[in-house]
């Protein structure tokens, strides 16, 4: 029998049998699928632990191809989303694609670390929850190997100067290499100091700024177009 003490956070909570449940827990090794037998008795000590973007840490034990929750000590139940409508529908819309770019046997440390502080700034500020996901899928894509080129024109690799920002080439484009680009999109230089913050900022800190709203619909038009164009599938809050 194999033991596992880990922190992780319920991304996918199912019914099973009369009592338990099947997750899908995000910990820093990637995911882990877990029966928690039990869990839904009113009385179980799984109950609480075992909800929907609950992050504790976990005691798991395997037998053979499949891990038990043994125990469960709660760290955070984001309470202030559970009891706000639109908080929970772009939580919701985050963990879908969490889900969908992590996987069992990966070093996922630096993705919850993301997921986390997005769900906390979600939970505790009143920024707007647009202006959040777009600060999400930009520094996302830069973890999982999709990060824009931001020092440079991609074309004439000029190094100032960046009025455009190119779905295709991935990246900042000066003036002149922008204009001849169809599919670039202009942008001001505060929405460009924001990309470039997002992108090389401390984990902590991704979230501590405010910009201009024109420079807010800028950026949300970036990420969304970036984040779709680079993982293939369109994204939608529902």
């Amino acid at each position: 029998m194999k033991i596992v003490k880990t922190k992780g956070i319920v991304i996918i909570e199912n019914n099973m049998a009369d009592f338990d449940k099947m997750l899908t827990i995000l910990t820093p090794n990637g995911k882990v699928e877990a029966v928690a037998k039990g869990a839904r008795r009113p009385r179980s000590l799984l109950l609480a632990g075992t909800q929907f973007l609950c992050f504790g840490e976990f005691m798991l034990y395997k037998s053979g191809n499949i891990y038990n929750v043994n125990s469960c000590e709660t760290i955070e139940v984001f309470y202030n989303i559970r009891t706000d409508l639109d908080k929970l529908k772009y939580a919701a819309h985050i963990t879908k694609i969490i889900n969908d770019v992590t996987t069992e046997n990966q070093n996922s440390y630096k993705i919850l670390q993301l997921y986390l502080n997005t769900l906390y700034t979600i939970s505790n500020t009143n920024k707007s929850l647009d202006f959040i996901i777009s600060i999400f899928k930009l520094r996302l894509l830069s973890i999982i190997g999709f990060r824009p080129v931001i020092d440079s024109c991609q074309v004439c690799k000029n190094q100032e100067n960046f009025s455009y920002f190119s779905l295709r080439d991935n990246g900042f484009k000066c003036k002149n290499c922008g204009k001849m680009d169809k599919g670039a999109i202009e942008i001001s230089e505060t929405t460009k100091d924001a990309i470039r913050y997002i992108i090389l900022a401390d984990s902590k800190k991704i979230f501590s700024f405010d910009i201009p709203e024109e420079s807010n619909k800028e950026l949300e038009i970036i990420s969304k177009l970036f984040f779709n164009e680079k993982l293939e599938k369109e994204y939608k809050i529902i």
